[in-house]
């Protein structure tokens, strides 16, 4: 569900303005989590870390009001809740996208997951639903060959573009911890550095909550 809003009195009036009216109205940042928990409760259970710290950043995007708002028509829209749409890899080296309803129970999430793992490695080309496109979501995706200090991203900013979008990097050891990179964008007309930093203290203190 969501809801029209109405943006007179509000006060990113004038940020929205001004940054909605930029050819590339996103700001972002790369930055490390520690998973190390996360990590291990995964294995001791024998369930995917992937679906692990995913659900975990599910929850995180979801506490952030801000990672809520989009741009339909020209208008403003919050809507209730934030799903999830991300990349899958296939064994021949391309990928399908998948997209799962939000839940806070990590079973059901895990089972919408595994089924639509299961579609993806089934098919051919991008997977797309014309049926489930919806912008009631956040964009992921992952990069586990590797730790990333920076990224760039395929974008069409004249589409009034405003899903946040992440990428999770590969983890790593660090000592008896785990790290794991992250970069997270969104339009800087609805979100500041200040919220981008909330996702990211809350997804750590959801990957720490194991």
């Amino acid at each position: 569900m969501k809801r029209k809003f109405n943006p007179e009195g509000w006060n990113r009036k004038e940020h929205f303005s001004m940054f909605s009216a930029m050819d590339n109205p996103y700001v972002g940042i790369v930055a490390e989590v520690e998973c190390t928990k996360a990590f291990h409760f995964s294995k001791e259970r024998k369930q995917s870390f992937f679906a692990t710290y995913l659900h975990c950043s599910m929850l995180a995007e979801n506490s952030v009001e801000e990672f809520k708002y989009r741009i339909e028509d020209d208008e403003i829209y919050i809507y209730d809740q934030l799903d999830c749409g991300t990349t899958i890899g296939r064994k021949d080296g391309t990928f399908g996208f998948a997209l799962m309803s939000f839940t806070e129970d990590f079973d059901v999430f895990n089972q919408q997951l595994q089924e639509q793992i299961a579609s993806v490695e089934n098919s051919v080309g991008l997977h797309i639903k014309n049926e489930e496109i919806t912008i009631g979501l956040v964009r992921h995706s992952t990069f586990p060959w590797s730790r990333f200090t920076g990224l760039t991203q395929p974008s069409n900013f004249g589409t009034k573009e405003s899903i946040p979008r992440i990428i999770f990097g590969k983890a790593y050891f660090e000592g008896e911890k785990m790290y794991m990179p992250v970069s997270v964008e969104a339009n800087h007309g609805f979100v500041d550095g200040l919220h981008l930093a909330k996702y990211l203290e809350e997804f750590e203190k959801q990957l720490a909550k194991y």
